[in-house]
């Protein structure tokens, strides 16, 4: 870890927008020590060579569907869904061992840190030898993940995931599910022994695959073992209209409503999708302080449909993004979508701008959103330019073609809405760059391991 430095912006994004001439004091433990705007440049401070971001929460992912990205663009029969698409996944989930496994993540890992996501929730259920025989390292596949972002400097929130049933009438796994099997002792197991590795880029929390895969009586225990727990709780909710329908035919209620009335939702559950929820729903959420997070590239590339954006803004839910198929790896475009997938459905633009609440730009409504939610989603209290947060962020290439003669207020809303570009010069991760005038140290190797992985498992594609 860096010892104390202080560095200066010409401009940074502070709580309320752009900021200028702002001085970042990080210290020894990488986070803020102070953060201060409108003060001129000292003698021997750092100067950084372009505006500045916080960095963001990527919310949701799994990291093995990197070496999926791409492969699932063809249809070969009548009909293709999110359950055809789930079939054709499970090859990768169940080819991948801890080596396969940190190389994927590894390059992915890197790509997201380009991307500019400095923190990555991993969304982790692959446990077990394909056949469900735990490794003689029982952590071995988690391992694999806290060592690629080890590889990195990435930021990893490791959420062991409870599964254990194929569907709400199916008692258990199917045969290429075996190796998810976690019951809510085993996530609590691997949840305490990650978070005791006490590094200053890790931290674990749980999650629970989701209502269909999990029995009531594992999530109260999984609750009850959590009770203590200031980290956070995921769990994938309606995504698919069939998986509400199920619901309701099981239990009489629709996913969220049954999370709402079993009491389970508080401010540490972060509702992955939650993309077929009706008002009463949202609002319910709204009242627990829970957050939704939303994960617009992965959404559309499986058909899952779209939520109902303008009812989360006006709740006030704060709306987190991940990137989960990683399809895409950049939070610029997934806050770009985000709203545009709400402009065709409802044909308008600017769906998610509020100026009757002074606040007129897309941009910027959805970046605080996401940033406030992500904070949250990887169960850090601070998140930002804040003292006492994490001190990472993004320096942008103000040379980017994307950028070239931008006014300087319009700049977030340029970095959202306009593509392609290479914008981020510089990532700061607790204290430490790793990524420094758009170089990354250890990117021609990761690529090289990840190609290697790649041709087993395709090679015999045509």
């Amino acid at each position: 870890m860096n010892p104390e430095q202080t560095l200066w912006a010409p401009r940074a994004w502070l709580p309320g927008g752009w900021r200028e001439s702002v001085l970042l004091q990080v210290g020894a433990q990488g986070r803020w020590l102070a953060v201060q705007p409108d003060t001129p440049a000292p003698d021997g401070v750092t100067r950084l060579a372009g505006p500045v971001l916080p960095g963001l929460v990527d919310a949701h992912g799994h990291a093995f569907q990197r070496a999926f990205a791409g492969l699932a663009e063809r249809r070969e029969s009548a009909d293709d869904d999110f359950w055809s698409w789930r079939d054709r996944m499970y090859r990768v989930a169940n080819a991948v061992d801890p080596d396969m496994l940190r190389a994927i993540a590894a390059q992915l890992y890197g790509e997201l840190l380009r991307g500019g996501y400095t923190q990555v929730c991993e969304f982790h259920y692959v446990q077990h030898q394909p056949d469900g025989t735990p490794y003689a390292d029982r952590l071995a596949m988690s391992q694999a993940l806290v060592e690629a972002a080890s590889d990195t400097g990435i930021g990893l929130t490791l959420l062991p995931v409870l599964y254990e049933r194929a569907g709400f009438a199916q008692p258990a796994l199917r045969p290429d599910q075996q190796r998810f099997h976690l019951d809510a002792d085993g996530v609590w197991a691997v949840q305490q022994a990650v978070q005791a590795q006490g590094h200053a880029r890790l931290n674990a929390g749980v999650a629970i695959h989701s209502l269909r895969a999990a029995r009531p009586e594992s999530i109260h225990r999984l609750r009850q073992l959590a009770e203590g727990l200031d980290g956070p709780i995921h769990i994938h909710v309606a995504e698919q209209p069939a998986e509400v329908r199920d619901c309701l035919a099981h239990t009489g209620l629709r996913p969220v409503e049954w999370l709402a009335q079993q009491d389970l939702l508080d401010a540490r559950w972060q509702l992955v999708h939650a993309t077929h929820v009706n008002r009463a729903e949202i609002l319910a959420v709204a009242h627990s302080g829970s957050t939704a997070v939303i994960c617009p590239s992965t959404e559309a590339n499986l058909g899952d449909g779209l939520t109902d954006l303008p009812a989360w803004l006006k709740a006030g839910v704060p709306l987190a993004i991940g990137s989960d198929s990683h399809v895409t790896r950049a939070w610029r475009e997934e806050l770009r979508w985000m709203d545009y997938g709400q402009r065709l459905s409802l044909k308008c633009r600017n769906v998610s701008a509020a100026p009757e609440l002074g606040q007129p730009a897309t941009a910027a409504r959805l970046w605080e959103s996401a940033l406030e939610g992500g904070g949250r989603a990887a169960g850090h209290t601070l998140w930002g330019l804040h003292p006492g947060a994490r001190a990472d962020l993004l320096v942008v290439d103000l040379a980017d073609a994307s950028l070239a003669g931008i006014p300087p207020a319009r700049l977030l809303d340029t970095l959202v809405f306009s593509s392609p570009g290479r914008p981020w010069r510089d990532v700061m991760v607790a204290g430490d760059w790793v990524v420094r005038d758009h170089h990354q140290h250890g990117t021609a190797e990761r690529l090289a391991r990840f190609e290697a992985v790649m041709h087993r498992l395709w090679s015999a594609e045509g």
